[in-house]
């Protein structure tokens, strides 16, 4: 065996066992594995999961918060602000930033990001170009699909559709859309349209931005039946992701469970952001603020692939986040009122299997013989604790190899403020 880990914990109701990896897969998973590897780990009990998936993240965006903040907290500032710095970036710059949060990711358990670069007049093929540079560049640490996306529209913005044909010659995994930000209903069906026809003339998976409201009266913003039938009717089943789907929250039961029957049908992943749709949604409300996130029971009880992501690090539309999907799940725990023992594993799953599912990853990934070896080792003993938890990462794994490691002590200084006893937790 190339590594063998000892005493893991993959179920809080089953004895630890040892993983052995041998050529970057998983080669055997057993109690007492009576072999040895040229590398050995001892996790002392403490849980694994397989590696953390972002399906949903802008890294061309990251870390805009301190350069031109908004005031008002809404998504057409977000937009509006965005633009004006998009428009003074560098290639240097976008790469520094990105770097920032794929470092970040790669530390807490992340081993696959689908990153969502714009593609626009304003900063044309920077995002993708610097993408695909970093997909290269972190290769052996993590993987990165890359979404050609149209935060300005197609229609509205001329020469959009010429980039993202480019882009997707460049190499671009999937393409992206933006419906909502055209002017018109007919304009954001045929947004959609022209996405669907990329994606089938190039051979690529489709993830749209599909709408960002409090409610669905606006019909640009209510676009999730549209896009569905159009996957039902070319054939693309498993093959469409849908990040925000906001609006479907604002929809009364016997309106929404056709909406959730249809995504189920055309096997749709619905992928919410809650750290940024908290953050922008409501903003008009003056009592009862609405919490502005998709309707995940809903959507999860219906049969609909359900994942969260982190969406964006630091910038006009979501000032806070560190890639970090234990604490995006807390929090999407709390907002879901997701809190018995059952529903916060639920959410692991949100973050790890159905966000697989989401970016297309059907046979290699999870913690069985035979996937690849991507997991990590948590700094923590009960799977059932990690959401409540959030522990560091221990160590991480990427086809079988240690990328990152992170070692806690805390003392607690009982005797006077003095240290040296009651030592909380330690990595050795």
């Amino acid at each position: 065996m190339d590594m063998i880990v000892r005493r893991v914990r993959l179920d809080d109701e089953q004895p630890c066992v040892d993983i052995g990896i041998r050529g970057g897969r998983i080669a055997a998973i057993e109690e007492h594995l009576d072999r040895v590897g040229s590398e050995e780990i001892d996790a002392e009990g403490r849980v694994a999961l397989p590696g953390f998936i972002e399906p949903h993240l802008h890294l061309d965006k990251a870390f805009f918060h301190r350069r031109l903040p908004a005031q008002l907290g809404t998504l057409d500032e977000a937009i509006k602000v965005t633009g004006v710095l998009k428009g003074r970036q560098t290639r240097s710059d976008v790469l520094l930033r990105s770097r920032r949060v794929i470092d970040m990711a790669v530390a807490n358990g992340t081993t696959l990001i689908r990153a969502h670069p714009d593609v626009d007049p304003i900063q044309g093929l920077i995002g993708v170009e610097t993408a695909l540079e970093l997909r290269e560049e972190y290769r052996d640490l993590i993987d990165i699909q890359i979404v050609v996306f149209p935060q300005e529209g197609i229609l509205k913005s001329e020469g959009v559709e010429a980039l993202m044909h480019q882009a997707l010659k460049l190499g671009a995994d999937v393409v992206g859309g933006c419906p909502y930000n055209e002017f018109t209903w007919d304009d954001t069906c045929a947004h959609i349209d022209r996405v669907f026809e990329l994606a089938v003339k190039y051979g690529r998976a489709i993830d749209l931005h599909a709408d960002f409201s409090d409610d669905a009266t606006d019909r640009r913003f209510a676009a999730t039946e549209y896009i569905a039938r159009k996957t039902i009717g070319l054939g693309l089943h498993g093959r469409v992701a849908l990040g925000h789907v906001t609006s479907l929250a604002s929809l009364p039961a016997e309106r929404l469970a056709p909406l959730v029957g249809l995504l189920r049908e055309a096997d749709i992943t619905v992928v919410t952001l809650p750290a940024t749709d908290i953050y922008l949604g409501g903003r008009n409300d003056t009592i009862n603020q609405r919490r502005g996130i998709a309707p995940v029971k809903a959507l999860t009880d219906g049969g609909v692939n359900v994942a969260y992501s982190s969406n964006n690090i630091r910038n006009a539309f979501t000032p806070f986040g560190k890639a970090d999907p234990l604490q995006v799940g807390n929090l999407l725990a709390h907002l879901i009122q997701y809190g018995t023992p059952e529903q916060q594993l639920e959410i692991l799953k949100m973050s790890t299997r159905n966000a697989a599912r989401a970016v297309g990853l059907n046979g290699s990934y999870g913690l069985a013989v035979g996937k690849q070896a991507d997991f990590m080792i948590l700094d923590g003993f009960a799977l059932g604790d990690a959401i409540l938890d959030m522990p560091a990462r221990s160590w991480v794994f990427k086809r079988g190899r240690v990328v990152a490691r992170t070692c806690v002590t805390t003392t607690i200084c009982k005797d006077h403020g003095h240290a040296g006893h009651g030592t909380l937790s330690a990595l050795n």
